[in-house]
C-alpha cells in the first residue's frame, strides 16, 4: 500500500521538544485503505509529538463522527467517536513492532509514517454494535422497526400462570415449607 505523504512525519530536523500534527480525516483517507463500513468520515486527529534525545513520544487524540449504517434498521447515522492512543518510538537494530505501543525503527530513520495508527484508532474507536439514537430513545420511525416489532416474539407470563397444571402447585409448597 502506497503511504500517504501527509502522514510522514520527518523528525530529524525538529528540534527537542512538544511538537503539535493536526490532520481532518475525511471519507478518502478510507477509500485508500479500501474500507467500505463508513458512508462518511468527518474526524479531527491531534498528534502531539515530543522528541527527546533517545525516543519519541506519540500521544494520539482523535475525535468527530464517521456515518455508519445502524445494524437493527441499516438507518444511515452519525456515530461521534473519541479516542486516544500514546506510542514510543525507540530506536534499535531492526524494525520492530510486535508491541501494541512501543514502535522500534533502525537507526538511521528520520521519519515515521502514522497513517496505519490513524487508521487503527478510528476503527477501533466505532463501537461494534451500531444502533441508531432514534431506536433508542423511540423516536425513529422505520418500516423495519415497525415489521421487527411486529414479528417479536409476545410475552406470554399471564397465560402460563394459568395454564399451570395444578399438582405443580403442591410441589411449590414444599419448597416454601421449609
Amino acid at each position: 500500500m502506497k503511504s500517504l505523504k501527509a502522514f510522514i512525519i520527518p523528525f530529524v530536523g525538529l528540534k527537542i521538544g512538544r511538537h503539535l500534527f493536526e490532520y481532518k480525516i475525511e471519507q478518502a483517507f478510507f477509500e485508500h485503505f479500501e474500507y467500505e463500513e463508513f458512508n462518511d468520515v468527518n474526524v479531527h486527529v491531534n498528534v502531539e509529538l515530543e522528541k527527546k534525545t533517545t525516543l519519541l513520544e506519540l500521544h494520539f487524540k482523535v475525535s468527530g463522527w464517521v456515518n455508519v449504517n445502524c445494524d437493527l434498521t441499516n438507518e444511515p447515522y452519525n456515530q461521534t467517536i473519541e479516542n486516544e492512543f500514546d506510542l514510543v518510538v525507540k530506536f534499535g537494530d531492526e524494525y520492530n513492532d510486535e508491541h501494541i505501543d512501543i514502535l522500534i525503527v533502525p537507526h538511521g530513520t528520520y521519519e515515521i509514517n502514522i497513517q496505519q495508527y490513524i487508521y487503527e484508532l478510528i476503527i477501533l474507536a466505532v463501537p461494534t454494535k451500531r444502533v441508531h439514537p432514534g431506536v433508542e430513545d423511540g423516536t425513529l420511525n422505520s418500516d423495519i422497526l415497525k415489521k421487527l416489532e411486529e414479528l417479536s416474539p409476545k410475552l406470554k407470563e399471564d397465560k402460563e400462570k394459568e395454564d399451570i397444571d395444578p399438582r405443580w402447585n403442591t410441589l411449590k409448597k414444599l419448597l416454601t415449607d421449609k
